[in-house]
């Protein structure tokens, strides 16, 4: 019986990463659902996947701003099924902070988990993915390139990723493939970082297609890059509907 490739999706307790782990799943891979502090919706997705298939889906937890839990985290997750054939970077932090009130708290947190993460984690997993000659996923917003006013944190640290997932491209060829993909308005963000209606209908008026996308829309865009594409490393596609040509 041929195994099971294994995905590890960061920040897949909810939304984008959610999804994305159970669009894999539905491919017939096996998925490990890493999460920070979600632990009940973690642990029910990963039950309803199991339920699907057994032995499937697994929870790890992980501070992705601690070196220690980078370094168990890509242990736990290849002693998981003793392979790993992709990583997805989907966690991520964002909310505004000013220049004139950024703190170095603030660099910290949004570096850390946007830009640093991805890094050593992928380090810590190149071995792996080596073997599996399997590929890594990094999801980068449309701000990376035009950036949103307001957070130069954030979107300084999306535009490094995307530089760290073309020069991966190159250094971590041919054994794995690396690619992006660059969301645009597919969920409004919550929280601190919520948007107020009028600025939702701005976005929306320099979106061509006019609507928002919805969370398949990203998942099927990484399920095609990872499962899909093997001949396709250093690209960042965005999924925006058409909203970068008008930005």
């Amino acid at each position: 019986m041929i195994a099971s490739p294994v995905a590890l999706v960061t920040g897949a307790a909810h939304r984008l990463g959610a999804r994305t782990a159970s669009r894999l799943h539905e491919r017939g891979w096996n998925v490990i659902i890493h999460y920070r502090a979600r632990k009940a919706e973690a642990e029910a997705l990963v039950a309803s996947l199991n339920q699907c298939r057994p032995d499937s889906a697994m929870a790890i937890a992980a501070e992705l701003d601690r070196d220690q839990d980078l370094g168990r985290l890509a242990t736990d997750a290849v002693a998981c099924w003793g392979r790993l054939d992709a990583l997805v970077n989907n966690a991520s932090v964002f909310y505004p902070n000013p220049t004139d009130e950024a703190t170095a708290a603030d660099w910290d947190r949004i570096m850390h988990t946007n830009l640093r993460a991805p890094f050593f984690l992928g380090q810590a997993l190149l071995p792996a993915l080596r073997a599996s000659r399997g590929s890594i996923v990094n999801l980068i917003d449309i701000y990376s390139e035009r950036p949103l006013p307001d957070h130069p944190l954030y979107c300084a640290s999306k535009a490094g990723l995307a530089a760290l997932t073309r020069s991966w491209a190159r250094d971590l060829a041919p054994d794995i493939r690396v690619n992006g993909v660059s969301p645009g308005a597919i969920l409004w963000p919550g929280g601190d970082a919520a948007i107020n209606e009028q600025y939702q209908q701005s976005i929306l008026a320099k979106t061509p297609l006019a609507r928002t996308g919805n969370p398949d829309d990203i998942a099927a865009a990484i399920t095609f890059l990872v499962c899909d594409a093997p001949f396709v490393t250093g690209q960042i596609l965005a999924v925006d509907g058409g909203r970068s040509l008008n930005m």
